[in-house]
C-alpha cells in the first residue's frame, strides 16, 4: 500500500485540502461506483491552524500523524524518506498579496523543501502541486526543472481539465485552430487561472503542440467591448460560448426566459467589470479569455477550426460540498502515485502560471501590450484529453 504524505497551508471544512486528502482517507465515486484508493495518508504537515481547522480530528479518526516541519513529515519522524508520494496543496490561508494582486502562497517554499529532502536522502517519490505551481514564473519554472533533475513524477494543475464536459468535447490532437475563446468568471489570481488552464488544455492539442508565448495583454472595462466590435475577439465564438451556459443571470432568472446575452445586449447591462487577456502564442494563434462576472456563473470555452467548424463545451462544476469534480482530479493525482508516471505534463501548468502572471504585470502597467520571451514553454499535449467521460 502506497505512503502518501500530504503538506498543505490548512485543513478545514471545503479548503483544497480536505477535497482531496479526504477522498484518499474515505473514498470517492467514479464511473457509477465508489473507489477506495489502495494508499494510505501516513503524515501531515499543515502551514496554519485557523478556526475550524481539521488535522487533528482527521490525524485521530484515521491514524496518521501531524508534524510541525514538511522534513519531518515527509520522513515521518525517522530520518529517512519515508513515504511513497507527496501532495502539495496549498490553497486558502492568510497569505499576503503582492502589488500585481497576487496572493503569495508559498508553494515554491514546501516544494523546495521537499526537494531538499530528496536530494538530501538520496530517493525521489512523485508529487502533486495543486494548481499554479507560483505566482511567479522563475520560480515555477525551477520547479519542473528540479522535476526533470531528479527525474521524479510531477503533476500539477486544478480540476478543470479533468472534469465533465458539456457536451462531451475532445478536439482532434493535431487539429488546426484558427482562434478560441473562454469565458470566466470570479476574482483574478485564483479563478482566471482555472479559466486559462481550460482554455490551455483544449488549444494545445493544435497541430505542432504548445509553442510558448509570443505577448499577452490584459484590459478592463469599456475597452473589453470596444475590442469586440474592433474585431479583436469573434463575437461569434462569444455568443457560441455563451450558449454552453447553464447559468445566465438577468431575464432567465427573473421569469425564466432563454436569451441571447450577446444579441439581447443584456451582456453590456449584466457584466459591470469586464476583463479581457488576450494571448498570442509564437506559431501565430490568438487566444482570448474574458471574464465576465454578472453574466453567467460557470466555465465555457468555444474554438473555431480550420474550414470553420465551431467547437464549444461547458466545463462542468458540480455543486459544494461534494465538489465530484475533484474526484476526476484525485483520480488523476491516483494514476500517477500507482503508476510513477504523470498523465498529462507540469509543462500545462508552467505556461498557464507565467501567462497569468505577464497578463497581471500587463494590468499594472497600464494594459499595455508585453512581449514575454521568458515563455518559451513548449510540449505535446497527451493522446486522450483526460477528461471524465462518464
Amino acid at each position: 500500500m502506497k505512503r502518501i504524505c500530504v503538506v498543505g497551508s490548512i485543513y478545514r471544512y471545503l479548503s483544497h485540502v480536505q477535497h482531496m486528502a479526504d477522498r484518499f482517507l474515505v473514498g470517492y465515486p467514479v464511473a457509477g461506483a465508489w473507489h477506495q484508493p489502495d494508499m494510505k495518508i501516513v503524515s501531515l504537515y499543515v502551514d496554519q491552524k485557523p478556526e475550524g481547522d481539521l488535522s487533528g480530528a482527521r490525524a485521530q479518526e484515521f491514524g496518521f500523524q501531524v508534524y510541525p516541519t514538511i522534513a519531518e513529515a515527509l520522513r515521518c519522524g525517522t530520518d529517512k524518506l519515508a513515504v511513497d508520494a507527496v501532495l502539495i496543496i496549498c490553497e486558502h490561508g492568510d497569505y499576503p498579496r503582492n502589488e500585481l494582486g497576487q496572493v503569495l502562497y508559498p508553494r515554491y517554499e514546501f516544494f523546495k523543501q521537499v526537494v531538499d529532502v530528496f536530494e538530501k536522502d538520496g530517493r525521489v517519490v512523485p508529487v502533486y502541486n495543486d494548481k499554479h505551481l507560483s505566482y511567479n514564473f522563475e520560480k515555477a519554472k525551477w520547479m519542473v526543472d528540479a522535476a526533470a533533475r531528479l527525474k521524479f513524477p510531477l503533476l500539477a494543475g486544478s480540476s478543470l481539465p479533468v472534469t465533465w464536459r458539456l457536451p462531451d468535447v475532445e478536439l482532434p490532437l493535431g487539429c488546426e485552430i484558427e482562434s478560441a475563446l473562454m469565458v470566466g468568471v470570479g476574482g483574478s489570481d485564483p479563478m482566471d487561472y482555472h479559466a486559462l488552464e481550460a482554455m490551455q488544455c483544449m488549444i494545445e492539442r493544435r497541430r505542432g503542440g504548445e509553442s510558448g508565448v509570443k505577448s499577452v495583454q490584459m484590459i478592463e472595462g469599456d475597452a473589453v467591448w470596444k475590442a469586440g466590435e474592433e474585431g479583436r475577439y469573434s463575437k461569434e465564438l462569444l455568443r457560441s460560448a455563451l450558449s454552453r451556459s447553464d447559468t445566465p443571470q438577468g431575464l432567465s432568472v427573473l421569469d425564466g426566459r432563454p436569451q441571447d446575452l450577446v444579441g439581447n445586449g443584456e451582456l453590456y447591462k449584466l457584466v459591470t467589470k469586464p476583463a479581457a487577456y488576450f494571448i498570442e502564442h509564437r506559431d501565430g494563434l490568438k487566444t482570448t479569455l474574458l471574464m465576465l462576472n454578472g453574466a453567467v456563473t460557470d466555465y465555457n470555452f468555444a474554438a473555431r477550426l480550420r474550414g470553420g467548424e465551431v467547437k464549444a463545451c461547458q466545463f462542468l462544476l458540480t455543486p459544494v460540498p461534494q465538489v465530484t469534480y475533484s474526484a476526476c482530479l484525485v483520480s488523476k493525482i491516483e494514476e500517477m502515485f500507482a503508476t510513477g508516471r504523470a498523465p498529462y505534463p507540469a509543462a500545462r501548468t508552467l505556461i498557464v502560471s507565467g501567462m497569468l502572471e505577464s497578463c497581471l504585470k500587463s494590468r499594472a502597467a497600464g494594459s499595455k501590450l508585453l512581449e514575454t520571451p521568458h515563455l518559451g514553454v513548449r510540449y505535446q499535449a497527451p493522446h486522450l484529453s483526460q477528461h471524465a467521460r462518464s
